[in-house]
């Protein structure tokens, strides 16, 4: 057998010596890039937990309450959303299991008694806003000047106003309580108001 015919000895493999922690920095990195490229989703998402149209989030709400669930609905323009809208959002929500939010698109508040050049905020971006707090289950936007029409349709189980609303002046307060539900009237948040803000901010400008 000459040197070129001897078979081939195959080389025994040397195993790779383990670097402390490369393993699990490997781990941190994949669930960096992970959250990276979720996080990228959600800022090129138009809109992340838009608002549900009206016919949609009546069935949802059905479905909702054959397991047990009350609904509470409050309603409003959450222009400027403050510290105000918060609370009482969060109150709101403690009064059962879901929490819909009703809001005024700008059309409707352009008809309202506001100041001109209201709203400040386009109705989409108060809708995304009020989407991200944990508070507020559900976003719903109406045209009409009062949610009567949203109340007839979602049927909720609770009704709650904040701020300087009594019981016998909110609107829809009639069709919650025909079908034995109950209107609630949240405490008034003393000195919080978004055309307050606005003042504060236009006072700044000018002086």
């Amino acid at each position: 057998m000459t040197k070129t015919d001897a078979p081939e000895v195959p080389r025994p493999e040397v195993p790779r010596p383990e670097v402390p922690g490369a393993a699990r920095a490997d781990s941190d990195d994949a669930r960096a890039d992970s959250e990276s490229a979720r996080a990228d989703r959600i800022l090129k998402a138009e809109t992340r937990r838009g608002p549900w149209s009206l016919e949609d989030l009546a069935g949802e709400l059905r479905r909702r309450k054959t397991v047990g669930n009350k609904i509470v609905m409050t309603n409003g323009c959450f222009d400027l959303i403050h510290v105000g809208h918060v609370r009482t959002l969060q109150a709101a929500r403690a009064l059962g299991d879901a929490l819909v939010v009703a809001v005024n698109t700008d059309a409707s508040i352009r008809g309202l008694e506001k100041a001109p050049g209201r709203p400040i905020v386009p109705e989409g971006e108060r809708a995304e806003v009020l989407s991200a707090l944990a508070c507020v289950d559900y976003v719903v936007l109406f045209d009409e000047p009062d949610p009567r029409r949203v109340v007839r349709m979602l049927e909720p189980d609770v009704l709650v106003k904040g701020g300087d609303w009594s019981p016998d002046t909110i609107l829809g307060r009639e069709e919650v309580e025909a079908r034995g539900g109950r209107v609630v009237a949240l405490p008034d948040i003393p000195g919080v108001r978004t055309s307050r803000i606005i003042e504060r901010v236009l006072a700044k400008d000018e002086s």
